[in-house]
C-alpha cells in the first residue's frame, strides 16, 4: 500500500529531514508512526500525501509512484486517501451531516448516495443523534469522530490519521484509537502518526520510529 525507496528530503533552506528511508507498509496493516518533535514525521506524511516531493527515491502508494504524478493529478490521489488531523478542521458554519457530506460533494456523489451513506458512517463512530449539531456544540472526541467519519465517508482503502488524539483528554483519545482498530478490522491499511506512547503500547500494532530523519526501529 505504501512504499519508501531509498527516500531523502532536503529542504530550501539546507534542512534534510528524512535520509534514505525504506519501508514498506502492507494493504490492510495497522502501523503507528512515532517520533521527538523535529524527527521528520511531518515531512514523511507530506510525501505521502504529495504535498511534497522527496530530494531522492520513490514514494509508491497503492502502485502509483507519486513523485511522477502532475499537479492536476494530486487532489485525485488524496481522495484515495482518508486523513484525519490533529486539529479537527471542522467547516464551522455547518452541521455535523454537511461536514460529512461535504466530504462526497467535492468528489461528485449524488445527493442519493450522500442520503444513504452519511447516516451509516455517523453510526458507525456513535453520532447518529448529532448529525444537526454545530461544531461548537460538539465535545474534542465528538469532534474529532466527525473528522474520522468525513475521511471515512468515501471508503478509502488507506487512512492516514496525523496526530488525531493530540487534541482530546486520555479517555476519548482510547476510544479513536479502539474505533481506527474496527476500521482496520475491515481491511483498510491504517498510518497513524502519534507521541503517545503509552497508548500506542495497548493496542499491540506495528512501530516504526523515526529519529533524525532515519528509521531508527520497525516492529
Amino acid at each position: 500500500m505504501i512504499r519508501f525507496e531509498n527516500v531523502s528530503k532536503t529542504y530550501l533552506n539546507g534542512t534534510q529531514a528524512l535520509k534514505e528511508i525504506n519501508l514498506h507498509v502492507k494493504k490492510g496493516e495497522f502501523v503507528f508512526v512515532v517520533g521527538a518533535s523535529g524527527s521528520g514525521k511531518s515531512t514523511f506524511l507530506k510525501l505521502i500525501t504529495r504535498e511534497e516531493k522527496p530530494s531522492k527515491g520513490k514514494v509508491i502508494i497503492a502502485g502509483e509512484d507519486v513523485t511522477r504524478i502532475s499537479d492536476k493529478k494530486v487532489p485525485f490521489l488524496r481522495r484515495k486517501m482518508g486523513i484525519v488531523f490533529q486539529d479537527f478542521r471542522l467547516i464551522k458554519n455547518m452541521n455535523v451531516f454537511d461536514n460529512v457530506a461535504f466530504a462526497m460533494r467535492v468528489t461528485g456523489a449524488s445527493e442519493k448516495e450522500i442520503k444513504n451513506r452519511v447516516p451509516y458512517i455517523l453510526a458507525l463512530v456513535g453520532l447518529s443523534k448529532k448529525e444537526k449539531s454545530m461544531p461548537n456544540q460538539l465535545s474534542g472526541g465528538e469532534q474529532q469522530r466527525v473528522g474520522l467519519s468525513r475521511a471515512l465517508v468515501n471508503n478509502p482503502k488507506l487512512i492516514i490519521a496525523d496526530e488525531p488524539t493530540g487534541n482530546i483528554d486520555p479517555e476519548m483519545s482510547y476510544e479513536i484509537l479502539e474505533l481506527l482498530n474496527e476500521i482496520n478490522k475491515m481491511g483498510t491499511t491504517i498510518l497513524m502518526v502519534t507521541h503517545e506512547l503509552d497508548l500506542v503500547k495497548q493496542f499491540g500494532k506495528r512501530v516504526v520510529e523515526i529519529k533524525k530523519g532515519q528509521i531508527s526501529s520497525n516492529v
